[in-house]
């Protein structure tokens, strides 16, 4: 058995955006399987696939109403099977996204449950009875806004959704609840499947005596966009028996050898925490993210801190990194206030996340150094984004098709109309005209995960940060008697950084940067990695 994970980089694919085979406008599996080549010439390890499961789609997915079945919006089974197999031809392992914290409503197991309060699965999700004035039995909010209860007229119950009124929860603390996800899992690894991307992994238990979560203390005073912000959430999710059953995930994925786990964390107050208790030792999960760095901030400091505290007191937990997914804005975009230059921005951050202790995920499009689309109000399809508009436009902007070929029309996605428009900026980025080019982002990331493929100290080495003041961060990673020192400025100014027992050139795949002696000049955005005996290579920089 080998841990190709650990230190492994995983390519998003959205199914719905990637690749149109049918003229539906709607990307699919056989376009997914058309595009292979694609993501078999960046060098990644794995890909991660979206929701393909049956749904209604009323949240692109991620409401599953057949765990056991391909939504034909994708193709079949037998597509899948195909998809697997070219996969693992060209090198390539595929996860895909499991979404088991909740169902959506049309699910025969809710269907059955809502039925009445005696039926086989009466209590496979959460209900509760209402308060004596009617209202929901707590305080409990959605992230998509207003209250997580719905109430049910047959039942003459509440049930909890996280999410959409049509997302109800599943309950946890039925171990037949357990069970059934278990069989739901083994399905898709028999048929080759080689692991999990586990969605809202922390939210799979509630608190059993419903207590009502207490108010965030942070927002001194200001009212959030979204209610769901003013709460401290410490009942309605990441509860303690969440760790016994994340044993039972992984017991399962031992039967499979090589098959791997990454959680999702959504937990603003507790992420590094739960990523950290959620793959210590080798009897959870194998992976974990949280939103650290899928946010605005983008400092020395803050990234600093985050890795610090993750392998804090020898840490055994392994995290993956990212900077951009289907539920954030993209990085290019979110970042772009400490850049003069796009190119330079996404070379910096691609080089960033190659050289953090961890595990790797890319998200489409970001190869080609896509930006945020601006989507119109008619436009929306995420209920997110209609719900709070426009202080949060949603998740649309970052769910636009992939860009094939800049001629073509809606750049070589579909021939159909695309379910989200295909914008000329992002067009204008297309895999062919990057491909033609020597010097694009898109063969920059081909050049970097070739060469950290290359590089132990990268891979599963230590990793030790040097003091130094804003905007520059630099820190050593290690393996065996050889140093990578990776050094960055984070800001669109030049910045002079003093180097030391160094006597090897810089890497290639530095960028801005120029090294003269013990004296390293970085431009906007500049980064070095520069190679070093063990131990050896010192970096210090002092603002003003």
């Amino acid at each position: 058995m080998t841990e190709w994970w650990r230190g492994g980089v995983i390519y998003q694919v959205y199914p719905r955006s990637f690749q149109d085979s049918n003229g539906d406008g709607i990307g699919d599996l056989p376009g997914i399987i058309d595009r292979l080549d694609h993501i078999a010439s960046l060098g990644v390890d794995c890909i991660w696939l979206s929701p393909i499961n049956s749904s209604p789609q009323a949240d692109m997915g991620y409401d599953v109403s057949d765990y056991m079945q391909v939504d034909p919006l994708f193709g079949s089974l037998q597509d899948f099977d195909v998809l697997i197999d070219r996969a693992h031809a060209l090198g390539i392992k595929v996860i895909m996204d499991q979404v088991v914290s909740h169902t959506s409503d049309q699910h025969p197991w809710f269907r059955e449950s809502c039925f009445s309060k005696d039926n086989a699965r009466a209590d496979w999700y959460v209900w509760a009875d209402a308060n004596p004035d009617g209202t929901p039995p707590n305080n409990w909010l959605s992230v998509f806004g207003g209250s997580a209860w719905e109430w049910h007229t047959a039942r003459k119950q509440y049930y909890l959704h996280n999410f959409l009124t049509s997302q109800p929860d599943l309950n946890y603390h039925n171990p037949k609840v357990q069970d059934a996800v278990l069989d739901v899992m083994r399905f898709w690894l028999d048929r080759g499947l080689d692991g999990f991307r586990l969605d809202t992994v922390n939210y799979y238990f509630h608190d059993a005596q419903l207590r009502s979560n207490p108010p965030l203390k942070s927002l001194n005073g200001k009212p959030a966009v979204n209610p769901y912000d003013m709460q401290s959430h410490q009942y309605s999710k990441s509860q303690p028996e969440n760790v016994a059953w994340l044993k039972r995930v992984r017991d399962l994925l031992n039967d499979y050898p090589n098959a791997t786990t990454v959680g999702e964390v959504g937990d603003d107050e507790r992420g590094l925490e739960l990523m950290r208790q959620y793959t210590s030792g080798s009897d959870l999960l194998h992976m974990c993210y949280s939103f650290d760095f899928l946010g605005v901030k983008f400092s020395a400091a803050h990234f600093r801190s985050k890795i610090e505290a993750f392998f804090a007191d020898n840490s055994t937990g392994w995290p993956c990194w990212s900077f951009s997914n289907h539920d954030v804005i993209r990085h290019m975009t979110r970042w772009a206030p400490h850049s003069v230059s796009p190119a330079d921005l996404s070379r910096q951050a691609v080089a960033l996340i190659m050289t953090l202790k961890g595990s790797v995920g890319l998200y489409q499009g970001e190869e080609l150094g896509l930006q945020e689309a601006d989507i119109l109000y008619e436009e929306l399809t995420d209920p997110r984004g209609i719900r709070f508009w426009p202080e949060d436009k949603g998740r649309d902007g970052c769910r636009t098709p992939m860009p094939w070929q800049h001629a073509m029309n809606h750049a070589g996605f579909t021939t159909g109309t695309p379910w989200l428009p295909v914008k000329h900026a992002a067009a204008a980025l297309s895999v062919e005209t990057q491909n033609a080019d020597p010097n694009s982002t898109l063969q920059f990331y081909r050049e970097i995960i070739a060469w950290r493929k290359g590089q132990p100290a990268l891979l599963t080495g230590t990793i030790e940060f040097f003091e130094t003041d804003e905007p520059v961060l630099a820190y050593r990673r290690s393996a065996g008697n050889k140093d990578i020192i990776c050094v960055f400025n984070l800001s669109a100014e030049e910045r002079g950084v003093t180097m030391a027992g160094t006597a090897v050139e810089l890497e290639a795949v530095s960028h801005n940067a120029v090294l003269d002696g013990k004296a390293l000049t970085l431009g906007p955005n500049g980064y070095a990695l520069v190679e070093a005996p063990a131990g050896e290579g010192k970096v210090s920089y002092k603002a003003g």
